[in-house]
């Protein structure tokens, strides 16, 4: 029996990148999984079709999570698609160009933080009204919250308030048997990365990571699906820092 088998499971920004790793190896792992995706529908029937291909059941949700009411609709469709919930991973974060404080705008910032720390909180609290007991929920964090750099502002305190979000939650949901950590990526082969660095930085990132590389999106998956099984049903209110030893 696979280990997550009979398990539902939401995921937010899951057609592509990290997010499709873990809609990936959770279906595989035996979950059926509604993931969201905010526009390019083509990438996320994609990740369908190749769920399916392996066995897996997976359902695609539009949802711009910067959208007032986007969040609470989400798991209300969710809930209703897969009539039960237990694994939640908030994923999904709002993409930028890089900027110094003093050039970064208030619509900038109120949208990074709405759909990377307020958008997670919604979702996080009716995860916490509607998750069935022994549930998990997994927050998508980032390397820059301990190993901080210049011009990303409103990702790192968004995601710093993510990880807050954990911590307390942990607290509040442990009775219930419910884990809450964080995985926060290292540097990740993924679109967003290669939007926002050089070449020449992404190859200076591989020198100075011990493990020597860049991460494969499937390198976080596999943490996120440890927590999301019963292997991780004694680690909670932990951020699990999946960087290659960087940081």
């Amino acid at each position: 029996m696979a280990a997550l088998e009979g398990k539902k499971a939401v995921v937010t920004g899951g057609s592509r990148g990290i997010g499709r790793a873990i809609v990936e190896r959770l279906a595989r792992d035996g979950a059926e999984v509604v993931f969201t995706y905010a526009s390019n529908a083509e990438a996320a029937a994609e990740v369908e079709g190749t769920v399916k291909a392996e066995g897996g059941i997976a359902h695609a949700i539009q949802a711009d999570l910067a959208e007032p009411g986007a969040a609470e609709r989400l798991m209300e469709i969710a809930s209703e698609r897969l009539g039960a919930l237990d694994i939640v991973v908030n994923n999904a974060a709002a993409t930028f160009t890089p900027a110094p404080i003093a050039e970064t705008g208030d619509e900038l910032f109120d949208r990074v933080m709405t759909v990377n720390a307020r958008a997670p909180f919604i979702i996080i609290r009716y995860a916490a009204r509607h998750l069935r007991d022994g549930g998990r929920i997994v927050n998508i964090s980032t390397l820059n919250t301990f190993r901080p750099a210049p011009g990303i502002t409103p990702y790192a305190a968004s995601k710093g308030a993510i990880e807050q979000l954990t911590a307390v939650a942990a607290q509040e949901l442990g009775p219930r048997g419910v884990t809450v950590n964080t995985v926060s990526p290292g540097a990740t082969d993924t679109d967003l990365l290669r939007a926002t660095n050089s070449a020449e930085r992404l190859r200076m990132v591989s020198t100075i990571t011990p493990l020597r590389r860049v991460g494969e999106p499937s390198d976080v998956a596999d943490v996120v699906a440890f927590l999301a099984g019963p292997d991780g049903r004694w680690v909670t209110g932990q951020n699990i820092r999946a960087t290659g030893g960087l940081g």
